[in-house]
């Protein structure tokens, strides 16, 4: 058995080093590199008769507590919080209602589009649309960089991203708790997501002063890896198996909270530790996308190609509901979000590793199951080959560089009054 999950782990890393070398020649986009070289190991391993290991069963495990702590820790100890905290405001109304509109836009539109009530019952597009919530703009926010954009608009981005996938996460586990068990439809959907959502903030508190109490007193630079990779193991496990709270809340807390009280001693305490994260981060995403070409068949898309291209439809006009409407009440409480940066932000809403893994998550019991993986898939995939690949037009067109900004300072300035 030990045998044998080494063997298969050993392939998935094989697989994503082919990856890094195709987008090394290829200068592709790693995740794009990581599902063609999945594509092409999972037709190949069919005709030697490896066994990847791979089952829909198991994958709910493997991606809640493996890879989820590992990205969203990542994700929270690089992000700026002073940033953060200027543009908070819009942060929550698009994690909250932002996510809540564009899962009920989703859905409905997925509904009409398919219009099967009986194959795709409503409580199926409510999950298709709870998970294609979730976005992932990392590529949108390296190309931001690159160009020179402001950071605030990819603070923005990098913000609403982490709270939209503690939200989307628990969203997607009430709606499949009903969806496994309907007689629980009447349950306090309101009252479970503030219990969840906040508990988990709560045992996030907790899990980041113990952390960090263990790490001042062990005083070496050399055990920071190692307590901070057990406590966001450790948190996001005791969270969803013991707690039922909210696990990517805790694992997000836990890292802001370590982070302010190391940040005085960051260099004695923490050094490299940057750099451990990003290494992991990057494999494990990387692992993800390998498993979603895995298991993509041309059978997929042969026979679910008209629910991917409703779902893709339905995903950017729910976005594109989402960013506005939450940007005209951030607008009316003072916290205005210019409108070129609406723009920027409602094509670059990819759905990344977090839909991708809910996707994969999806319990095989569940009569729907495959049209629903099929469906974020779809999405996904046009993230990935057209979003991503023509954000850097729009970046350059929306957002005003920073090398411009640097020769006129009043560059800046007159843009901000033009968005007035």
């Amino acid at each position: 058995m030990i045998l044998s999950v080494v063997e298969q782990s050993l392939a998935l890393v094989a697989i994503t080093i082919a990856a890094a070398l195709l987008r090394r020649l290829l200068k592709l986009d790693i995740a794009v590199a990581s599902v063609i070289c999945g594509f092409v190991a999972g037709q190949a391993v069919g005709v030697i008769g490896f066994d990847t290991g791979i089952r829909a069963s198991t994958l709910q495990d493997l991606v809640f507590y493996v890879i989820l702590p590992v990205l969203v820790f990542e994700a929270t100890w690089h992000i700026d919080v002073k940033l953060l905290r200027r543009w908070i405001l819009p942060v929550l109304l698009l994690a909250t209602l932002g996510l809540l509109v564009s899962t009920l836009v989703t859905a409905s539109l997925t509904y009409l589009g398919i219009g099967h009530s009986t194959g795709f019952p409503w409580i199926a597009a409510l999950l298709t649309g709870a998970i294609v919530a979730a976005t992932d703009p990392a590529s949108i926010i390296a190309s931001l960089r690159r160009a020179g954009a402001p950071e605030d608009l990819a603070t923005l981005l990098e913000g609403e991203s982490l709270l939209n996938d503690a939200t989307a996460v628990v969203l997607f586990s009430m709606v499949l708790t009903v969806a496994l068990n309907p007689s629980m439809m009447d349950l306090n959907g309101a009252g479970l997501f503030a219990g969840v959502f906040l508990g988990g903030v709560a045992l996030g508190l907790v899990c980041g002063l113990v952390a960090t109490i263990v790490l001042l007193l062990l005083g070496r630079a050399s055990h920071t890896t190692i307590v901070l990779l057990f406590a966001a193991f450790g948190s996001f496990f005791i969270a969803e198996h013991y707690l039922n709270v909210s696990g990517i809340m805790t694992v997000m807390t836990a890292a802001l909270v370590v982070r302010g009280f190391l940040k005085e001693v960051e260099d004695s305490l923490a050094s490299g530790i940057s750099h451990t994260w990003e290494w992991a981060s990057h494999l494990l995403n990387s692992i993800l996308f390998v498993i979603m070409g895995l298991v993509i068949t041309t059978d997929m898309f042969r026979s679910h190609w008209l629910a991917m291209i409703i779902a893709i439809v339905a995903g950017l006009v729910a976005r594109a509901v989402a960013v506005l409407l939450c940007s005209a009440i951030s607008r009316l409480l003072r916290r205005r979000v210019p409108l070129r940066w609406q723009w920027v932000m409602t094509w670059g809403g990819l759905r990344g590793v977090i839909a991708l893994a809910l996707a994969l998550a999806l319990p095989t019991e569940l009569d729907y199951w495959y049209t629903v993986q099929s469906m974020v898939f779809g999405v996904v995939l046009f993230g990935l080959l057209v979003q991503n690949t023509s954000a850097s037009h729009l970046i350059r067109r929306w957002a005003p560089e920073r090398r411009a900004r640097r020769r006129d300072p009043t560059v800046w300035r007159r843009y901000e009054e033009a968005e007035e």
